[in-house]
């Protein structure tokens, strides 16, 4: 039997029937020494009391089994398992039942070892395994991402002449769907319905929300079509869930009016999806005309349909339109609420409109909201990204002084001491960090990372390094953006040996270093002239799972051109390519740069025409390095029609341009009829231009 195999995969299925099954089934167990219970006093007092039920001469094990249950109901699994082995322990013969409600709670809290163990108990006392157990081992096996064995127990169910219902089904079609198994998934839905067993809304749902997630609108629409064939009655939760999915494929939307033809009632609920969706879009009129729909259903907007709308403008960063959707909100008597208060101070803040959001303080206060402590966050962090720290610190201040009613967490250090890094006020940091320690805040990883960035930015490498031993003494782990922080700040410092250690010490610890990585410390050996470190860093890095990307490949690229071997560079984007990935104007400006200074302009030509068939637009410095190889060597004619790509391409033009394309007019003796080719810049470089003419003719 299949399911033996899986039993026995787990080392459950050793058991005697008689006698001491209970004893042999939990010391094949690591149940007692692993599992972690409340306390050592909980489960002292409960076997202790179990024991007493079920000790003779007057046994109680209709008590000791009212126990049991309530533990079970109450989800407390580890309790109930240390109460259903001392009754074994006590003689006590489990009936279908117990063992029932104990393969349950197992499955509910997401132990399928202990839950399939139970199933090995109920096969050997004789009992047989019923569709609603299969069900529930089944449920739990898919909840814990074991789908293999979900899978293989769903077929041993059909082995075993127990016939999946549509639970079985629709259970295991939603754990392939989130396993990514689409396709098998299809194939179950199939078997489904050849089994005379009918899909029903659970069903479609699942499947038509993986294909619309994995960009198979057709197909899902397909589904829908065949769910309404087959007369399956669509409620308010699916066509909600569909209708987002369409708005997110652009698929257009069924409209409530459809809905309602099809005999679904659109709820608020559905609505609110509906106008999510097209604010995303910014389609303003349907927004308009859907809340319109909305009062003509005689559906109100309540709170939360306010607040969530209002969220959703303030997330597409119209902070102003939802300023409005609060005035009509307070127009139709609806009360905001803290949280409605909140989204919209937020909203405000990340458009710069931290005073507007301010004066929602005194508001809250006259309509007898009192702002709680995400508000004044979420006031701070506006100000900080204001660059008005000072402020920010009066507001902390009031809540430390208690003047606010407020007290501050650890995020709102956390974001007053970004705010200080930021500036490079690290010593203003530090102290406010002290501070923060001192009234019983514990620095997270956030707050450690934030200093150790913060000592790097003004170049003090030791403070940093102090931080981070102080970060480790206190028990923390750094994750990867703190190495990631260490590694760059290190690099900057041209600490390169340190740099490279960390890269070895995060792979010790079992964590990937990254691009953010690996990029500083290239850049820092090319900047060095340590091109063959580089190059074996570039191949540790294409060996492993961190394959160099485009700004890696310009790193090399500028470290050999700066060394003048521009084979070796031309060979590196040649692999570049190969590899699929596409230079950026960042390549093109190395090679070209590197291919004028040295003389070869045919190279720098050809690399300049292929940028623009690549659909790149030149900008000043790719034109101003071009221009100085053709000046020295008195290329006029293209001088003159490179000006016209650039008048063209609309590339600005600073003051050093302006003294380069100056100085190549007036190598050739013809000036004045060049100028007169000259094209037509921008209004504000044409001006200069004259000007700069002027001066060069009167001169």
């Amino acid at each position: 039997m299949m399911l033996k195999k899986m039993l026995n995969r787990f080392n459950l299925l050793h058991l005697p029937s008689h006698g001491i099954t209970a004893q042999l089934f939990y010391s094949s167990l690591p149940v007692l020494d692993s599992l972690k219970f409340q306390s050592q006093d909980t489960t002292t007092g409960l076997e202790t009391h179990i024991r007493t039920l079920c000790e003779k001469p007057n046994r109680r094990f209709g008590e000791a089994i009212a126990v049991f249950d309530g533990l079970v109901k109450s989800g407390e699994c580890e309790l109930a398992h240390l109460a259903y082995k001392t009754m074994t322990q006590m003689e006590f013969s489990p009936n279908f039942l117990t063992l029932s409600a104990l393969l349950d709670c197992f499955s509910r809290t997401q132990k399928p070892k202990l839950a399939l163990g139970v199933v090995g108990l109920i096969l050997k006392r004789g009992f047989t395994l019923n569709v609603f157990l299969s069900n529930v081992l089944l449920k739990g096996l898919c909840r814990v991402s074991e789908i293999e064995r979900a899978v293989e127990l769903f077929r041993e169910m059909e082995r075993n002449g127990i016939s999946p219902d549509i639970v079985s089904y629709n259970t295991l079609v939603n754990g392939l769907c989130k396993a990514k198994r689409l396709e098998d998934a299809m194939h179950l839905q199939v078997e489904m319905v050849e089994a005379n067993c009918l899909p029903n809304v659970i069903t479609y749902t699942s499947l038509m929300d993986c294909l619309c997630k994995d960009g198979r609108v057709d197909e899902a629409m397909g589904l829908l079509d065949d769910m309404y064939a087959r007369g399956v009655d669509a409620d308010a939760f699916f066509s909600h869930k569909w209708s987002l999915h369409q708005r997110k494929c652009g698929q257009g939307n069924q409209t409530p009016a459809e809905m309602t033809g099809k005999g679904i009632l659109p709820t608020v609920v559905t609505y609110t999806c509906l106008v999510h969706g097209l604010i995303k879009m910014g389609r303003w009129e349907e927004v308009q005309k859907m809340l319109d729909d909305m009062i003509e259903q005689g559906l109100s907007l309540d709170v939360f349909t306010y607040t969530s709308l209002i969220d959703g403008l303030c997330k597409v960063g119209r902070a102003n339109h939802a300023l409005k959707l609060l005035g009509v909100m307070l127009e139709k008597g609806q009360e905001p609420s803290i949280v409605t208060f909140n989204v919209l101070i937020n909203g405000l803040c990340k458009e710069g409109m931290v005073d507007e959001a301010f004066t929602f303080l005194e508001k809250m206060g006259e309509r007898g909201t009192t702002p709680d402590v995400v508000t004044y966050n979420t006031l701070m962090m506006g100000l900080c990204n204001a660059e008005k720290v000072d402020k920010a610190m009066e507001l902390l201040n009031k809540m430390l002084d208690g003047k606010c009613g407020v007290k501050p967490d650890t995020m709102s250090f956390n974001m007053l001491i970004h705010g200080l890094c930021k500036k490079g006020r690290l010593d203003k940091a530090l102290h406010l960090h002290q501070k923060m320690v001192m009234r019983g805040h514990i620095s997270n990883l956030v707050t450690y990372n934030m200093m150790i960035e913060g000592c790097f930015k003004i170049r003090k490498a030791d403070k940093a390094l102090r931080i981070h031993q102080q970060m480790l003494d206190s028990g923390l782990k750094p994750d990867a953006f703190t190495y990631s922080i260490m590694i760059d700040g290190l690099c900057k410092m041209r600490m390169l040996n340190a740099a490279e250690g960390l890269i070895y010490k995060m792979k010790a610890e079992g964590l990937k270093p990254s691009l953010f990585d690996y990029n500083p410390v290239l850049a820092t050996l090319c900047k060095e002239h340590n091109l063959d470190r580089a190059m074996t860093l570039f191949q540790e890095m294409d060996n492993g799972d961190c394959k160099p990307d485009v700004v890696s490949f310009n790193t090399l690229i500028d470290g050999t051109c700066n060394l003048g071997d521009l084979q070796a560079a031309k060979q590196l984007l040649i692999d570049m390519l190969q590899r699929g990935l596409d230079p950026d104007i960042v390549t093109y400006s190395i090679l070209i740069s590197s291919f004028s200074k040295l003389g070869q302009l045919d190279e720098a030509t050809k690399m300049f025409e292929n940028m623009i068939v690549n659909g790149l637009s030149p900008d000043a410095v790719v034109c101003d390095s071009l221009l100085k190889g053709l000046s020295s060597k008195g290329e006029t004619t293209k001088i003159i029609s490179l000006l016209n790509q650039m008048a063209a391409k609309e590339v600005a033009v600073d003051e050093g341009m302006m003294s380069t394309i100056l100085n190549c007019l007036f190598l050739d003796t013809n000036g004045s009829e060049i100028i007169k080719s000259l094209p037509s810049f921008s209004q504000e470089t044409s001006k200069q231009m004259s000007i700069s003419l002027g001066v060069h003719v009167y001169m």
